[in-house]
């Protein structure tokens, strides 16, 4: 497989301090940062596109380095993971993404045979195809580790606990499902949202005196904990625990 040759990696306390002051608006900061993240854009591009990358001439470069950004955006220091891995998962679903687009657009199935890259190295579509499949497995088992990680990190701060949710989770699926729509209306609702993440708690009576959500208070209180980690996997956009709610 293709390796662009490996740049000296960044000083992980630069780093953090680029990244705090990039968050804070330091236009040069977010520049240099982005500029530090073009090793691993090529590396990751090479990888998933099975070539060296060029900058200037190859738009995954561009796509790569639009992700960083978009990574900076989105990142926070108290994840648990360093900046740099939390970039490189953006990097690789955008470039993922961008590379099915350009397939569906061509709409013109690969040889199965074996060609020749702009080098004159021979590689073959399908092993290729083959290697894009298993590297994306092994990073979407990587970015659902993360993303439990961030859960368990992100229950803490409502006091809640994985052991918690065993014991809460209602055991009919009707009302397991009633629950989930429970908290999808606590998600989509600014004025419901901030009361929990300011308070850590839900707003029992605004809930209860709702007549489109016809909860009771005491059935509120019984599925309380349960209905918090739901609307935590929806508010902080946990894709990954999603597909696992009922209605998903």
């Amino acid at each position: 497989m293709l390796r662009p040759p490996r740049a000296g990696r960044p000083d992980a306390a630069r780093v953090a301090e680029l990244v705090a002051r990039a968050q804070g608006g330091d236009r040069e900061a977010r520049e240099e940062l982005i500029a530090q993240s073009t090793p691993l854009v090529l590396r990751v591009g090479a990888r998933l596109c099975g070539r060296y990358l060029r900058m200037g001439q190859d738009e995954e470069v561009s796509v790569g380095l639009i992700a960083v950004n978009e990574a900076l955006d989105r990142y926070r220091a108290d994840s648990g993971v360093t900046f740099g891995t939390f970039a490189e998962v953006v990097v690789r679903r955008r470039l993922i993404d961008h590379l099915r687009r350009e397939s569906a657009r061509r709409e013109t199935p690969f040889s199965e045979f074996q060609q020749e890259d702009e080098e004159g190295d021979p590689w073959s579509p399908l092993e290729f195809r083959r290697a894009q499949e298993l590297d994306q497995a092994r990073q979407e088992a990587l970015d659902r580790q993360a993303e439990v990680a961030d859960f368990h990190r992100l229950l803490g701060l409502y006091g809640i606990s994985l052991r918690d949710l065993v014991r809460q989770c209602p055991r009919h699926r009707d009302a397991r499902s009633r629950a989930v729509e429970v908290a999808r209306a606590v998600a989509g609702r600014p004025a419901w949202t901030e009361y929990l993440r300011r308070h850590k708690a839900l707003p029992l009576r605004e809930m209860e005196a709702d007549p489109a959500l016809g909860v009771s208070r005491k059935t509120l209180e019984r599925q309380r904990k349960f209905i918090i980690a739901v609307a935590v996997i929806l508010m902080e956009g946990l894709t990954g625990l999603q597909v696992y709610l009922p209605g998903a």
